[in-house]
Order: structure tokens, then C-alpha cells, then sequence
């Protein structure tokens, strides 16, 4: 059976083709590297799935993937955002069973956009002792509809999306392997990633990039910042947690703190009454974990990587609990993690007047 192409251009693969042209790839295999130029490319970190779960079959077929509901699609291929937007928001939940916000919501329809647009990018995946790399190819993703996939959400199909790539290799260009437990402590900061896709940018994409092709990275490892950050470090990716740890429970006894101090009172002025709309300090923070989760480790205003509690190079990118509407309540539906500085920015204006904002200064900077 051939594929067929749908109202996006995408090849539609049925899955008992798929199951015949998968194939096996050796980690030992020499593997020719695509020149393509002087072309600036993309450097994304991923997962693929829930759960990583399309992982075996992106190594083995030698893609990038991702899946989407198939109540969905049709709004992504109208292009319609609010629309996709409002759906997720309605009858949507996390992997973790909390609903979106707008801005994970935001960040799930980017994925297919992501996917369908990649070409000559640098992908990279973290499995266990081992970093992957790969680079995306010209062409049209495969998509195909698989029902065994079934995220948690309402939706009984979904659509999955593989972007032809070069084979996958845990060897950088010269031939070393990139064992995960050898990268540098600051290294595993940036190349770990909690949830789907992040496009590294500046200093950290060129590290990545150096660190393929099996060129020089001591310079940045002798940077000041770095060597502080390798001080004392345990190995592997534990040590990202113990920080998410602290700096959640600093945000929730953060947030318990204000609203004990701000229930309406008249001082010189009156203040907002914010009320804890969460049984219990334990309830809070597993909540604030999700929500981290859902936004993949980014800040929900910025986008930038989301840094915490003692194990931070710049205090201005930790973790901040925000009030998405600031008038409102600390309740679930109306919290977002952010960087401090943004929020600092932020104050108690207008959630939706700040990302124009911050969206006119992409632009300018773009220019």
C-alpha cells in the first residue's frame, strides 16, 4: 500500500506499511554527515511522546516525531490556534491531569508546526547513558493514524508525525562515544529536558554543536561559571531534580506567606485580598511540579530554561509563582512558573498586554 498525502502536504503512511520499512540501526555504524552549508540551523533537545514512548521507533526508523489528538488536527491544519487553543483548554488534560494553561496549550500546537518545518536542524536525545543526535532532512513528515497510542487526554486517536532524519548516532563525528555520565555538570543542565521539544539558542546551541562534531568545548569548560557549577556536583541528571525540589516548596511556602498577609486588610492602602484556593501546603506543590512539567522546564511568559534553587547561574532565571490573572486567586487554572525577572516586570499588570509586549521586543530585536 502507498501513501497518500493529506490537505497539508504531509505523507499519510498506513501502519502496516510503516511496520515493514522499519529498520534496525547500529550505534557502530560509520555514518555520513549531509553538508548543508553555511545554513545557521535550529538546535532542539527532545522527548518524543508521552513518556518517550516514540523513541524506539524514531531510532529505528531514524525520525523526528511527535503525535497529536485527532480531534485537533483539523484545527492545526486550518491553522486556527485560538481554536486549537480553546479545545485544549476544554477537554484537555496535562500528563500529569491537570488542565493547560493557555501557554502549554500555545506550546502543543507549536509541536506539529515544529515537525513539519525542521529541515537541516540538529536534534538531540538523552537515553539513558547515551546523547543521541540526528539532522532532519528536506521532505514532508509521515503521518499516520494509530489508535494503541492514547495520551491521557479524551481523545481515543492520534495522529503521529515522523520527519525524516539522518540515522541517529551516540557517537560524535570523530568517532567518540557521548556517554551521558562524561558531559560536564553545567552540559547536563541545558541538554536535559523534562517534557517534549526546546530549541537551545546563543552559547548553549554552539556547545551542542561543538560537542557532534567532536571539536574543542574545554573553553567553556574553564569558564568560571562552569567550573563553579562542576564543584560538589553528583553525577547524572539526580541533581536537576533536587533542585526542582527546593525550588517548588520555596514557591509554595512563597505563596502561603502572601496570601496569609493579604486577605484585604486596610494598612495605608487596602490590599488585594489572594486567597490559597488549595487544601493543603502538599497539595500546592504537587501541583506547582506539574505545572513545571507541562511547560517543559520553560518559562511560561519568555520561553527561557527555568532555573532552580542552588543550582543557578543567573538568580534573575529562577522560579517564580505567577498569578496569571493578577487580580485573581492562587488557585489551579490561574498559575504559571516564570522567571523571576519577568514576573518582577510583570507586577500586577495585564497577563495578556505583557506577552505583546515581550512579543514587540522579539520583533524589534529581530530587525
Amino acid at each position: 500500500m502507498k501513501p497518500f498525502v493529506d490537505m497539508a502536504g504531509w505523507s499519510v503512511v498506513p501502519l502496516d506499511l510503516l511496520a515493514s520499512t522499519a529498520r534496525p540501526y547500529s550505534s557502530t555504524t560509520e555514518l555520513p554527515v549531509p553538508d548543508f552549508g553555511a545554513v545557521v540551523r535550529k538546535v532542539f533537545i527532545a522527548n518524543f511522546g508521552q513518556a518517550n514512548r516514540l523513541w524506539p521507533s524514531c531510532l529505528g526508523r531514524s525520525t523526528v516525531a511527535t503525535f497529536e489528538d485527532e480531534d485537533l488536527r483539523p484545527l492545526w491544519l486550518a491553522r486556527d490556534r485560538e481554536g486549537y487553543i480553546a479545545r485544549c483548554l476544554a477537554t484537555k488534560k496535562t500528563a500529569t491531569g491537570i488542565t493547560p494553561t493557555k501557554a502549554v496549550a500555545s506550546r502543543w500546537y507549536n509541536l506539529a508546526t515544529i515537525i513539519s518545518e525542521t529541515n537541516g536542524d540538529l536534534w538531540l536525545h538523552h537515553e539513558k547513558d547515551d546523547l543521541w543526535w540526528t539532522t532532519t532532512l528536506p521532505g514532508a513528515p509521515d503521518v499516520l493514524l494509530d489508535t494503541e497510542l492514547r495520551p491521557s487526554h479524551l481523545s481515543e486517536r492520534v495522529f503521529l508525525m515522523h520527519k525524516p532524519a539522518t540515522p541517529w548516532s551516540n557517537r560524535s563525528k570523530t568517532g567518540s562515544p557521548l556517554r551521558w555520565n562524561a558531559l560536564h555538570p553545567r552540559a547536563r543542565d541545558f541538554l536535559f529536558i523534562q517534557g517534549t521539544f526546546h530549541e537551545l539558542s546563543g552559547d548553549n546551541a554552539a556547545y551542542a554543536e561543538a560537542l557532534v562534531a567532536g571539536d574543542d568545548i574545554e573553553p567553556w569548560h574553564r569558564r568560571p561559571s562552569w567550573k563553579a557549577r562542576s564543584q560538589g556536583s553528583g553525577k547524572g541528571a539526580v541533581t536537576a531534580f533536587t533542585g526542582k525540589r527546593r525550588a517548588v516548596v520555596r514557591m509554595a511556602m512563597t505563596a502561603i506567606g502572601t496570601t496569609a498577609s493579604s486577605n484585604g486588610q486596610q494598612v495605608l492602602r487596602t490590599v488585594k485580598n489572594k486567597e490559597l484556593r488549595f487544601a493543603s501546603q502538599h497539595e500546592l506543590e504537587g501541583y506547582i511540579s506539574a505545572l513545571v512539567d507541562s511547560q517543559d522546564g520553560l518559562c511560561a511568559l519568555t520561553g527561557l530554561r527555568l532555573q532552580y534553587d542552588g543550582e543557578s547561574d543567573d538568580p534573575e532565571l529562577l522560579c517564580s509563582l505567577d498569578r496569571i490573572d493578577s487580580s485573581g486567586h492562587y488557585e489551579a487554572g490561574n498559575l504559571q512558573v516564570v522567571c523571576r525577572f519577568a514576573n518582577r516586570w510583570k507586577s500586577d499588570g495585564d497577563d495578556a498586554s505583557f506577552r505583546r509586549l515581550l512579543q514587540l521586543v522579539r520583533l524589534e530585536g529581530d530587525v
